[in-house]
């Protein structure tokens, strides 16, 4: 990911509480030595071998690599329903899986082929965030952004930092923080000295968010853990307290923090900090925008940011009309998708990012999401018959198997066939595991699917799971 150095914790989501390769051969040495291969051919123990009769092969002819795109071929056979349920039998009946539930469709017809409970209510995990995603994408412009500012207060000297909804700003010397392209405080603090005005002290106004900034089925152990931060209105690099360290420990207090370093950097005592409200009438002294918003979908998907999936939670709730709190972003996701034609029923969500181990979706839902999403030619929720389909760019957000995001650990080991061809959100807490999005089978014909367990530890469901999307990447099944 650019912007700095991240560590991935093995390329996983963390686990929440909720909870030189040698090959030694007789006969054959390759050494490579820059673009030039040179082969040794040898015959241990004779006296070729100890007086160094070698044969060095000429270098091999250049290979320019040549990456294309492809549409994936309409006219590839559909999986039958008969062999489809054939293949899956086994790895579905996995004891691994705990209590699970599934859906499987056509990506050409949005057709159901395959389904297992597809209606029964699970606990997501991080796979709430497709559902955030899709209302994001229906009711928001992708070039949307949030901005930062920095007003008169209401004595001299005084500054107030008013949160806009970015916890994207980095306070890194280069500029280059957590998130690629996020806005940079230095940039705050040219513009305040620019403005010639003198500043003694800094107020933080958090009026934007209303009600707790920790939602219903959070455990605050969590915020140590590194997966979430209070919510705030602004923040310094998702709250971490190693910027640069994608499951840092992160601050209690990051609206206060974010002041904090704006004073010291501006040269006033952090003590000088406090919460409080602009003033009616203040005067915009600095301020500063956020990356576009579909450059933070793509960041908060194949990185599972739990942080930066709760501010885009408020963003639809603001959009849609609805206070910005937990409940008002709830309401605004529901709301979006329900007009957009899709079945709400058995949905229970208590935040935007899944971290919840009180939200439940079922499968036909996830499923029915990605489904609309890779149908060529779709509208959903648009007027204009001709008009380009919105959900589609969550395809383009999905990690891919053994190669990006929460998925670059996975499929490497084991089911490697996947690696590639499967791209998918994962979602994982101590109490359930999911795995939803698409992948191209063996005949050329894109799959859907929604795999959800539950009660069971992700280091048993989670390798379930997998062997199901490579199934069905191995499939053919007509």
């Amino acid at each position: 990911m650019a912007g700095g150095n991240k560590q991935n914790i093995g390329g996983l989501e963390a686990k929440r509480r909720r909870r030189t390769w040698i090959v030694v051969t007789s006969a054959l040495v390759v050494v490579a030595v820059a673009a030039t291969a040179v082969v040794l051919t040898v015959k241990p123990w004779t006296e070729e071998f100890k007086h160094g009769g070698l044969t060095v092969a000429a270098p091999p002819s250049p290979v320019k690599a040549l990456p294309q795109v492809q549409p994936a071929p309409s006219t590839a056979p559909v999986p039958s329903k008969a062999g489809l349920a054939a293949a899956l039998a086994g790895v579905a009946a996995n004891p691994d899986l705990g209590v699970f539930a599934a859906s499987v469709s056509d990506g050409e017809t949005g057709e159901v082929l395959w389904t297992l409970d597809a209606d029964k209510p699970q606990i997501p995990a991080s796979n709430a965030k497709v559902v955030l995603t899709a209302a994001a994408l229906l009711a928001l412009p992708p070039d949307h952004r949030v901005t930062t500012k920095v007003v008169t207060g209401s004595a001299p000297g005084e500054l107030v930092l008013v949160g806009g909804g970015d916890p994207t700003i980095t306070n890194q010397p280069d500029g280059k923080g957590y998130y690629p392209d996020g806005p940079r405080l230095s940039d705050l603090v040219a513009q305040i000295k620019n403005s010639g005005r003198p500043v003694d002290s800094i107020v933080v106004d958090t009026s934007l968010y209303s009600g707790s900034n920790m939602a219903q089925g959070w455990d605050f152990r969590d915020v140590a853990g590194g997966s979430i931060a209070p919510i705030d209105p602004v923040m310094i690099d998702g709250g971490r307290l190693e910027p640069l360290v994608e499951y840092s420990p992160r601050t209690e207090t990051p609206a206060v923090d974010a002041g904090r370093q704006l004073a010291v950097a501006l040269g006033i005592d952090p003590a000088r900090v406090r919460l409080g409200n602009a003033p009616q009438g203040s005067t915009q002294v600095a301020a500063v925008r956020s990356a576009p918003l579909k450059d933070r979908l793509r960041d908060m998907m194949v990185h599972s940011d739990d942080v930066l999936a709760e501010t885009i939670a408020r963003e639809i709730a603001q959009a849609t009309g609805n206070e910005l709190s937990f409940a008002g972003a709830v309401t605004g996701i529901v709301a979006t998708l329900r007009a957009a034609g899709f079945d709400m029923t058995g949905v229970t969500l208590l935040d935007g990012s899944g971290l919840s181990v009180d939200d439940l979706l079922p499968p036909r839902l996830l499923d029915h999401i990605v489904a609309v999403a890779a149908l060529p030619n779709t509208t959903v929720g648009q007027g204009d018959s001709h008009a380009p389909d919105p959900l589609a760019d969550l395809l383009d957000y999905l990690p891919v198997a053994g190669a990006t995001g929460s998925l670059a650990g996975r499929y490497t080991v084991r089911d490697r066939d996947g690696a590639g061809w499967v791209r998918a959100k994962t979602g994982t807490l101590d109490v359930a595991s999911s795995l939803v999005g698409y992948v191209l089978d063996r005949d050329g014909r894109v799959l859907t699917f929604a795999l959800m367990s539950n009660q069971r530890l992700p280091e048993a469901s989670r390798p379930a799971l997998d062997a199901i999307a490579a199934t069905l990447r191995n499939c053919g099944c007509s």
